[in-house]
């Protein structure tokens, strides 16, 4: 048995045991502090923002930043609650394209592996503070953590990312390099920072082929989405609403965007992404400006 089939098994099990804690939640009602939180349908557009962003994040452009900025221009999600119901929310339909990359895209299986662990550790300690966080905090971590991302997908419309090389393994300071850089990425996803360019440009720096960030970067993920979004859950640090919509839009989403779509002309798209973007991460910022003066 490969590295890769343990670690597509174990994946299995990680989201069989998520899905039963999430069901234990929204039974029992804790998943919310208010009771028109309470768990419900979600709304035609929740689902289709759930859709549109994890057609676009299998793809290549990410879901974290864009469904930030829409709940933020839409009021959708409070503030406090928005990293939360990313990671809750798009937890199964990033494990879907998980599935998909890992079993598709070769990568050494020791160095996904150890990738994929450092990125879990990093996450675990990231939510368990990003949890707690008042509102203030959560606004200029993710007013930060947007503008982040407005950057990396300036960058890559202009094409200006590493080149990479041809590896498909790292080893010794390379690989300790790469994993110390995936802790600091699991623990700033908790804050909004999608791992996917990010991920690219690391493994892109250490000399690997671009396409390994794909399973990277969706392991590191579905592995870290499930362990970050317990403590949310917990700490009941999220809207159930939207992150149904995202879930049950986002599913649909890969399976068309991996199996069917395949590829698309997304430029254009991700010029989009960085004006709205950037324009909800000063809004973010102005807010919390606006929550420091009450």
């Amino acid at each position: 048995m490969t590295v890769k089939t343990l670690l597509l098994a174990a994946l299995g099990v990680v989201t069989l045991g998520f899905v039963l804690v999430w069901v234990r939640h929204l039974r029992s009602g804790v998943g919310s502090r208010s009771a028109d939180e309470a768990p419900a349908p979600p709304t035609l557009f929740q689902l289709i923002v759930g859709f549109g962003t994890n057609f676009f994040d299998t793809l290549g452009i990410g879901s974290y930043a864009p469904t930030t900025a829409i709940f933020k221009l839409r009021g959708m999600v409070p503030d406090e609650r928005i990293p939360g119901t990313l990671s809750v929310g798009h937890t199964l339909a990033t494990i879907t394209q998980a599935f998909i990359f890992m079993t598709l895209v070769e990568v050494d299986g020791i160095t996904l592996a150890l990738m994929i662990g450092t990125a879990v550790a990093g996450a675990y300690l990231g939510a368990g503070i990003v949890s707690r966080w008042p509102r203030r905090n959560v606004q200029i971590g993710m007013g930060v953590a947007l503008l982040a991302a407005a950057t990396l997908f300036t960058m890559n419309n202009l094409k200006i990312f590493p080149g990479g090389g041809d590896a498909l393994a790292l080893s010794s300071t390379r690989l300790g390099v790469g994993m110390a850089g995936n802790f600091l990425l699991g623990s700033l996803m908790t804050i909004g920072i999608g791992l996917y360019a990010p991920c690219m440009i690391l493994v892109s720096l250490l000399g690997m082929n671009p396409q390994a960030a794909f399973p990277i970067m969706m392991g590191s993920c579905a592995f870290l989405m499930p362990v970050a979004s317990v403590k949310f859950l917990e700490a009941r640090s999220y809207s159930v609403r939207p992150a149904l919509g995202l879930v049950l839009g986002g599913i649909p989403a890969v399976l068309i965007a991996a199996f069917i779509v395949k590829s698309l002309p997304l430029t254009m798209v991700r010029w989009l992404v960085v004006v709205v973007v950037t324009y909800s991460s000063i809004m973010m910022l102005r807010s919390a400006y606006r929550e420091r003066a009450r």
